[in-house]
């Protein structure tokens, strides 16, 4: 059966990125330090963790602008600075549906 170019183009960059790993993984890593590549990463990371929103751009503009808890109204902080205040996506793990910005602690209470 012949390939179709859809299948040839799949296999040419499956090659390319074998023979060219430190290069592919160069690119990759200064691609998510941008702006869009940050948050191509992050509504990734929200998907692949069960996350569902009907706009993930909007919800990832609103996640950029908040910068308190919505349950205890502590602002922010950063993750691994040891407040245990860091933002959290709070979502329903039986449906995936998102809730609410909430600090660590508040998400933890929450589950």
């Amino acid at each position: 059966m012949p390939f179709s170019t859809k299948e040839k183009r799949a296999e040419y960059m499956k090659e390319y990125r074998e023979k060219n790993k430190d290069k592919v993984k160069k690119q990759s890593d200064e691609y998510k330090k941008t702006p869009k590549g940050k948050k191509t990463s992050g509504i990734y990371n929200w998907k692949r963790r069960g996350l569902i929103h009907d706009d993930y751009d909007a919800l990832y503009d609103n996640y950029l602008k908040a910068e308190n808890c919505e349950e205890c109204g502590v602002p922010f902080g950063i993750m691994g600075d040891g407040s245990g205040t860091f933002k959290c996506m709070d979502h329903c793990h039986e449906t995936g549906k998102f809730r609410n910005f909430l600090c660590h602690a508040c998400n933890i209470k929450r589950r």
